[in-house]
């Protein structure tokens, strides 16, 4: 399970974040996670509220924003979010595209006090 590396690394951005804005504890955690960034978003929040006890992050709310899997065509210039993972354009049905967003996880925002 990747996810509980990632949720280490994520309390430690925090603390950094925290500690670089003199803040007493984080209140709150926004993460975005793209369908295809490999990140289960349920083993994701589970890891983080086993990990985050006796951290900064301790009592800290987490919000996960799922991001579906954007694509552009190159073809018809189409931008489209996906239902299906399938890599082609609905509007033209070309296979010739580019994925512009949902393969990534992103730190959003952390609420310090």
């Amino acid at each position: 399970m990747h996810e509980y590396s990632i949720v280490q690394a994520l309390l430690i951005q925090c603390e950094e974040i925290a500690k670089e804005n003199n803040a007493q504890s984080v209140q709150k955690v926004v993460v975005k996670i793209g369908k295809m960034s490999g990140v289960e978003p349920h083993l994701l929040e589970t890891a983080f509220h086993t990990f985050k006890e006796k951290t900064v992050c301790d009592g800290a709310d987490f919000v996960m924003n799922v991001q579906p899997l954007t694509i552009e065509c190159n073809e018809c210039t189409a931008i489209t979010e996906l239902e299906e993972i399938y890599y082609k354009c609905p509007q033209c049905d070309s296979l010739n595209v580019r994925v512009i967003d949902g393969e990534d996880m992103f730190l959003m925002t952390v609420e310090m006090k």
